[in-house]
């Protein structure tokens, strides 16, 4: 164990000599950067449209899940969730309604979004 005394500058103690704990978020399933890009990409665009209001992130052990509320206080309408343990088999993502119904599943983050993601239609 390493003491400190009040004379002792805290920035000199080198990094190795401290122990290392072992980070709560390694054995979690995140969102990459790309994914959260798409993801926040059309959360923008659904808030701009007044449509969406919040959103809610967790990462769990078996999944990630990005959550969009209409209002903070109600379910969420949309869950979007990644779990890698459905990767061989329908998809690792999945847009889900509030009802819990799967709107649709599959392998292309991209793909999976456009059950939600409307386009402009020329009128």
């Amino acid at each position: 164990m390493i003491s400190i005394s009040e004379d002792t500058d805290p920035s000199g103690l080198r990094a190795a000599a401290r122990p290392v704990a072992a980070s709560p978020l390694q054995n979690r399933v995140t969102f990459n950067r790309l994914e959260l890009n798409r993801i926040l990409n059309l959360y923008g665009r659904m808030v701009a449209d007044g449509e969406w209001r919040d959103y809610a992130i967790d990462f769990l052990k078996d999944r990630a899940v990005f959550s969009v509320f209409r209002r903070s206080s109600e379910v969420p309408i949309y869950r979007i969730e990644k779990d890698p343990r459905l990767a061989r088999k329908q998809g690792m993502y999945s847009v889900i309604s509030a009802t819990g119904l799967i709107l649709r599943r599959g392998h292309e983050l991209e793909r999976v979004l456009l059950v939600i993601d409307r386009k402009l239609a020329v009128v």
